[in-house]
């Protein structure tokens, strides 16, 4: 047992053996809802024996709880985080990130080389400036100069001061095209800075994964790692496209919308999403037992006891989240988890919100109707009413509306599982206007607030259609329900409601016609309310 043990302690000791320096690749992700688990492949070299491999290439936010290695012809001993103490990084650039650096500097230099000669220009200028002014400034000295002497003195000055002004000139002519040269050259460096800012690049804040391992044999080795992070993310999103030309269909086009912040960029990864949730609650809760008691309601303390009867017993719990599943054209099974593996390596860079990967569409055959609710909107409304056939459920998420082809708003979706019914409205039609009039309302003598014993209430609904087809349409009003036996109500319609109690509430009433272009229909709708004498309806 003493072997053993000093065997484990050495195997876990990793200061006494050799450190191996390597970095990763990461090569998978699963993004989860929150969060997301990288697998990461470590290439390295090492002579058979004990050996301390440092890997110091992990982001900051690495959970060091949820890391897990593999590896075969490895002995894996124990392994831990570094945070501090970390051994400096040899960042090989890659040959575009060479190639971008090498640009960068040629920019620097046409920069540099564009600003020396406006210098030089500048520096002409000054010079011819300073002879003019010099030979302008001067004097004849002494009694001795003759009348033909000063006059070709002054000859002298004058034509030395007109080649200074003309060099002058000159000089300063060729500042312009200076000028644009340098301003071309600052763009086209900041265009080169950009470019390689856009490059990956390695985390700067990151940590180092510390494994204690044995090699049998020299040579190439790999390890893999898998860890956990919390900045990452992802949401489905789609796009529904209506179209009423040549037969009613529906495309939806989904997508996904990833996010992720590791401070590491992902590049070339196989991509899978996952609805499962592994940082909420694992189980269900807990009930306990509710002690209730009989108490005198004079005594102070019985509201006391009671409170703690019903709180000692118990801590609050959060119900268990609901269960979600993905299902797309490339759909797997994760135990009861349901994921997509998304079919093509992709790249997302850290600091990326919502980068939007499309994923397949679906073809469906909806049943298009206009809804008219007049009793609040002024126009009826685009509804398709169709069934998942997809054999797929669609996740609750952001949906974009497209009616023939243009975009008339957005909403949520709520989800809907295989062979579920659902209504999606796709905006206003303009064309097809709405009115409800009350022409007509008769109450008792004394007011609806005192002691009278009836209401009758008058609504007149219309419907034009001012577009140039012919729409079916689905009207929807109400009138008032009573559960009492007191409170008598009774309505009349003309023409009489297709459905009564429509969508399972009662007192919703629906009328289904079709209406042509140019024409209107009217309905009016009674309802009366009758009680006894000396009661109030509410």
């Amino acid at each position: 047992m003493r072997a053993l043990a000093f065997v484990c302690l050495a195997l876990a000791s990793p200061a006494l053996a050799e450190t191996v320096p390597a970095t990763s690749r990461i090569t998978a992700v699963t993004v989860y809802p929150y969060g997301a688990e990288i697998t990461r492949e470590v290439a390295f070299t090492a002579p058979a024996g004990s050996h301390e491999l440092l890997v110091t290439d992990l982001p900051a936010g690495t959970e060091p709880n949820l890391i897990r290695l593999s590896a075969e012809g490895l002995g894996l001993g124990a392994f831990a985080l570094r945070t501090d103490r970390l051994p400096p990084r040899d960042e090989a650039l890659t040959p575009a990130q060479e190639a971008a650096k090498a640009e960068v500097e040629r920019q620097e230099t046409a920069l540099r080389t564009a600003e020396a000669a406006i210098a030089a220009i500048e520096a002409r200028v000054s010079a011819a400036e300073a002879q003019a002014a010099f030979l302008a400034g001067a004097k004849a000295e002494g009694s001795a100069l003759t009348p033909e002497g000063l006059a070709a003195l002054a000859q002298t000055v004058g034509t030395g001061v007109l080649a200074a002004k003309e060099a002058a000139l000159a000089a300063r002519a060729g500042l312009p095209a200076a000028q644009k040269a340098q301003d071309e050259a600052r763009k086209a460096l900041d265009k080169a800075l950009a470019a390689e800012a856009a490059l990956d690049r390695p985390d700067e804040n990151y940590v180092a994964l510390s494994v204690a391992l044995t090699t049998e044999q020299p040579g190439d080795h790999s390890l893999t790692v898998t860890h956990f992070v919390a900045d990452a993310s992802w949401q489905p999103v789609y796009d529904l496209m209506l179209t009423r030309k040549d037969g009613n269909r529906l495309t939806i086009g989904r997508g996904v919308l990833v996010s992720q912040s590791t401070g590491e960029d992902w590049a070339g990864v196989n991509l899978t999403l996952s609805t499962a949730q592994p940082a909420q609650q694992a189980e269900p809760s807990v009930l306990y037992p509710e002690l209730r008691r009989l108490s005198d309601p004079e005594s102070s303390d019985s509201y006391r006891s009671e409170d703690m009867a019903v709180g000692s017993g118990a801590p609050m719990a959060e119900a268990a989240p609901v269960e979600e599943v993905m299902v797309t054209a490339e759909a797997a099974m994760q135990g009861d988890v349901v994921v997509y593996r998304y079919p093509s390596p992709v790249d997302v860079a850290s600091g990326v919100e919502n980068l939007r990967l499309a994923l397949d569409e679906i073809a469906l055959e909806p049943e298009i109707e206009a809804r008219a609710i007049p009793r609040y909107d002024r126009t009826a409304f685009v509804l398709a009413r169709f069934t998942n056939t997809s054999g797929e459920i669609l996740l609750p998420g952001q949906a974009f509306l497209m009616r023939e082809g243009t975009l008339v708003g957005a909403t949520w979706i709520t989800g809907i599982a295989p062979g579920a019914e659902a209504e999606v409205a796709f905006g206003a039609i303009e064309g097809l206007q709405l009115t409800r009039d009350m022409p007509v309302t008769a109450e008792g003598d004394r007011g609806i607030l005192s002691s009278s014993t009836q209401r009758e209430e008058v609504a007149v609904l219309k419907v034009k259609n001012l577009t140039d087809e012919t729409w079916p349409v689905r009207l929807m009003d109400l009138v008032p329900y009573s559960e009492q036996e007191e409170l008598e109500i009774t309505f009349s319609a003309d023409p009489a409601p297709s459905e009564t109690d429509a969508d399972a509430q009662r007192g919703i009433l629906a009328w289904e016609f079709d209406i042509a272009p140019g024409e209107e229909r009217q309905i009016t709708l009674t309802h009366t309310l009758r009680w006894p004498e000396g009661m109030v309806v509410q």
